[in-house]
């Protein structure tokens, strides 16, 4: 092999290398800022179910709110901020509620009962509210006061 040729190859490797080395570089600036974007996102969805808790546990302890329908919400909350918190004691009702009350029906579902059906359900749901609703409004109370300390509430 020629000199020139040598060169040139060695030339060429250079100036692959060193797109890769762009490539690489670009990708990862983009990654950084995904990841950013995402905290971002995470920390406005912590915020806002952190808001929106106080409201549900609040409606719920006024009774504005049905047992069940409170509890659903607040396990969505809970999830939201951390899901780890629902194995908390104080906390542990809202996802029982929903395990016990998860197969019924709602919305349209719901509509297209028939009215036994509906009613077969009604009772159901009334039972599961009746049996733990002094634990769930404990534990909306829970709730407001975890929402009032946090972040410390977290540990």
């Amino acid at each position: 092999m020629s000199t020139t040729l040598a060169y040139a190859l060695l030339g060429l490797g250079i100036v692959i290398i060193a797109a890769l080395a762009w490539y690489a570089w670009s990708l990862k600036i983009e990654v950084r800022r995904r990841e950013g974007v995402i905290r971002d996102e995470e920390r406005r969805a912590r915020e806002n179910g952190l808001e929106n808790l106080g409201l549900v546990a609040s409606a719920l302890l006024q009774r504005q709110v049905d047992v069940t329908e409170g509890c659903w919400r607040l396990k969505v909350l809970f999830e939201i901020i951390d899901p780890a918190l629902l194995e908390r004691r104080e906390f542990r009702v809202f996802a029982e509620v929903y395990e016990q009350t998860r197969h019924l029906h709602t919305h349209q579902a719901r509509q297209e009962l028939t009215p036994k059906e509906r009613f077969a359900e009604d009772k159901q749901r009334l039972a599961v509210e009746e049996a733990n609703r002094d634990d769930v409004l404990a534990a909306a109370q829970a709730a407001l006061d975890f929402q009032a300390r946090y972040p410390d509430s977290l540990n």
